[in-house]
């Protein structure tokens, strides 16, 4: 399973970004073979609008089931929701914290 976590920069030590839509990074980390890859968002940073939706879209194509993240717009949730990925909102600390309080079901969905 695939979890992406909106990130202010590349890797599990970095902090969640509140916002997932205008997130500077995604981190993207595989449960099965506990592999990291960072994405670079900064593309969707400066839209004016849509930027939620362009980031699920982002983590649909990278097949990641569940996002973490500061805050999750109605949109960009409604995106997500459509094509299965789970959204849970209001996380704070660094990806690692994140991933570890989520696998620990310590989370509340979006």
């Amino acid at each position: 399973m695939k979890i992406a976590v909106s990130a202010l920069e590349a890797g599990l030590s970095a902090p969640v970004d509140p916002q997932f839509g205008r997130a500077k990074w995604l981190v993207i980390y595989d449960t099965e073979t506990q592999s990291v890859e960072s994405i670079d968002n900064s593309a969707n940073m400066s839209l004016t609008q849509g930027a939620g939706i362009k980031t699920a879209e982002l983590v649909s194509k990278h097949n990641c089931q569940v996002v973490l993240t500061g805050h999750l717009g109605p949109k960009a949730l409604k995106t997500l929701q459509a094509v299965g990925i789970e959204g849970y909102n209001g996380i704070t600390g660094t990806v690692r914290d994140a991933i570890n309080s989520w696998k620990e079901g310590k989370l509340p969905k979006a």
